[in-house]
């Protein structure tokens, strides 16, 4: 048998495993020092992405290779992270896996101009839609003062018109026209409106003018100042009956004098909050004083009238004040008024007022319709007067509104005409009304819209009849006719709530006459209008499409008028003006053929009643319309 081994091959086999040892060793020495390159080069780059604030990138390594994955926030902090990460490893190593988040559209500015109005021309500073632009802004105001007087400072921007903008900018511009001192401030939903008036009555006006005119989209807001306006004469005009007195007329040079004026006039019985102008004009800085004297000899000559007209105090007792007394207390009166004041006091006979104008009674009266009619009876001196007082009354109310049937009396006093004439002046003051005048004696009775119609009217007969000022007021206000509380007329009443009810239609569910939750709004601007609607007669309708019965659908629009009804009523709204009736599938609007025709027939609408009378006694459907409803089926599912 021969050797298995020969010594030769040994030594071959154990130099190949030799070689086959190493070779395995070096393998697993270059795996294990790559892996630890490997984590060593990612520790590295995490901990530099961390210090840099770059967390949100994800780290990982194959091999020599550092990988970065993750949504940058934007392009910025992408190049950040990678700049980073280069700064620690070779940048032939990095792969750059990042993403970059979507970036979001840029918000479009909030567009905005300020129009500044003065003597020295007009200055534009804002920003502006570029479809807009500046030259268009420049010509709408261009009218109103030369090119050299106007300064643009108006920039624009490249982004959609907002709804609105047109508007508001339109309604501003109007109101600037108006306003020669004002600064204007517009934005697509809003519109501020800073201005100087000459008077009261004129920032009256332009409040109630400016309020009417806004665009139903913008919210206003008014900041309209009066100087203190000049009294003249300056007025006070008390009347004091029983435990009874009121103020005609007060006026105050200022705060501390209207509550001097105030407290004697609570002592006497004025009660509530009673008006006082302040104003310029005083005839004396004793002006309180006086007031205050006069006003306790009015007490204790047990009442009549007491009217200041400047430094002119007139006195007119009771027809039924003892001689004694009237003497007595006009004579400690005359000495206790300040120096400046002059008293004419009167004791009148019994005054008669017939208010007819027959021919037996020696009396002018003159009335004012509601409808606007002027009627003129009684006597006036001659013709000529007669001519004069027409012409006055036709000036004053208008040619074709006046209606003259008066008798000549040459036997009236001098002053008659004037008397005349200044009772219809103070007619004119009033809505409607009457006035009455006597030898001695002027009526003075009506409504009117202005809260101070009962001064003006003092003051104007005050000054115009002299010593004679033994006058009546009886004058009503009615906020229904004030101009300066933007009250809307019964047709415009109808219009507006309709509008409404059309942008933000009351979506029934099928089959209910619940309101739903997101009406919510819409009624509540309804009720704030009908709050303001209270003269006019309205009728709340609702109605359905064609499907389903027919006195099905009647029973349910009438539910659903009802339900708005009583949402009113729950809103604290006085209803005796309203009216709910169903008119179910009668009165379309559309084609009930079509699911749009349908959907506009299913409504609420409001509709004007013209004649009082009809909103009271409007029939209702019967009980047994109302009740038959014949179940709630499929039918009326859209109903």
């Amino acid at each position: 048998m021969g050797k298995l081994w020969e010594p030769g091959a040994y030594m071959k086999l154990k130099t190949i495993a030799a070689f086959v040892i190493a070779g395995v060793g070096s393998v697993a020495g270059a795996y294990l020092t790559a892996g630890w390159v490997e984590a060593r080069s990612a520790q590295v780059v995490r901990s530099e992405l961390i210090d840099a604030q770059l967390d949100w990138a994800e780290v990982s390594t194959q091999g020599l290779q550092v990988i970065l994955e993750g949504e940058a926030p934007d392009e910025a902090k992408r190049f950040s992270a990678v700049t980073a990460v280069g700064r620690v490893v070779d940048p032939d190593r990095i792969v750059d896996l990042l993403d970059v988040a979507a970036s979001e559209a840029i918000e479009a500015p909030r567009f905005s101009v300020e129009m500044l109005r003065n003597a020295s021309g007009i200055s534009l500073i804002g920003l502006v839609p570029a479809d807009v632009g500046v030259e268009e802004l420049s010509s709408s105001v261009g009218a109103l003062a030369d090119a050299s007087q106007i300064t643009n400072l108006v920039e624009i921007a490249d982004y959609p018109v907002p709804e609105g903008w047109n508007s508001a900018v339109g309604f501003a511009v109007a109101a600037l026209a108006d306003l020669p001192r004002s600064k204007i401030s517009v934005s697509a939903d809003a519109v501020d409106i800073t201005a100087i008036s000459d008077s009261p009555q004129e920032k009256r006006s332009i409040e109630a003018d400016l309020a009417r005119r806004a665009p139903d989209s913008i919210r206003l807001a008014l900041n309209i100042s009066a100087p203190r306006p000049v009294i003249t004469p300056f007025t006070l005009r008390m009347t004091l009956s029983g435990e009874s007195a009121k103020f005609d007329a007060c006026s105050a040079e200022n705060a501390a004098s209207k509550a001097r004026i105030l407290r004697a006039a609570t002592a006497v019985g004025v009660s509530g909050k009673a008006p006082c102008a302040i104003g310029l004009g005083v005839p004396s800085p004793r002006w309180a004083e006086a007031v205050e004297t006069a006003i306790a000899g009015l007490k204790e000559i047990g009442g009549g009238s007491l009217t200041f007209s400047d430094a002119d105090v007139t006195l007119v007792a009771l027809d039924s004040t003892p001689q004694g007394v009237f003497d007595r207390v006009v004579g400690e009166l005359d000495a206790n008024l300040p120096e400046a004041f002059s008293l004419h006091a009167v004791l009148p006979e019994k005054v008669v007022v017939d208010g007819t104008g027959a021919p037996e009674v020696v009396e002018f009266v003159a009335t004012h319709s509601p409808e606007g009619l002027v009627q003129l009876r009684g006597r006036l001196t001659n013709d000529g007067v007669e001519e004069i007082v027409g012409s006055f009354a036709r000036a004053q109310f208008g040619s074709g509104n006046v209606y003259l049937a008066t008798r000549d009396d040459p036997d009236l006093p001098s002053n008659w005409p004037v008397r005349v004439l200044a009772a219809l002046e103070a007619l004119g003051e009033l809505e409607n009304g009457s006035v009455v005048v006597q030898e001695d004696y002027v009526e003075v009775r009506g409504v009117s819209g202005r809260k101070d119609a009962s001064d003006e009217i003092s003051r104007l007969l005050a000054d115009k009849l002299g010593e004679s000022e033994n006058f009546e007021l009886s004058i009503r206000y009615d906020e229904l006719l004030d101009p300066t509380l933007n009250i809307p007329t019964p047709e415009e009443c109808v219009l507006k709530i309709n509008k409404i009810l059309n942008a933000n239609k009351i979506v029934f569910a099928p089959s209910s006459a619940e309101i739903p939750e997101d009406a919510s709004d819409t009624m509540d601007q309804i009720a704030e209008l009908v709050t303001l609607c209270k003269r006019a007669k309205m009728e709340i309708g609702g109605h359905t499409d064609s499907q389903g019965r027919e006195i099905m659908n009647l029973d349910l629009s009438q539910q659903r008028a009802d339900a708005v009804l009583a949402a009113l009523q729950a809103r604290r709204v006085l209803t005796r003006n309203l009216t709910a009736k169903g008119y179910g599938e009668t009165v379309p609007i559309a084609d009930n053929s079509t699911e749009e025709g349908r959907d506009a027939n299913r409504r609420i609408e409001v509709k004007l009643l013209t004649d009082p009378q009809t909103a009271e006694t409007e029939p209702q459907p019967d009980a047994e319309t109302a009740t038959d409803d014949g179940g709630t089926g499929d039918q009326s599912e859209q109903n």
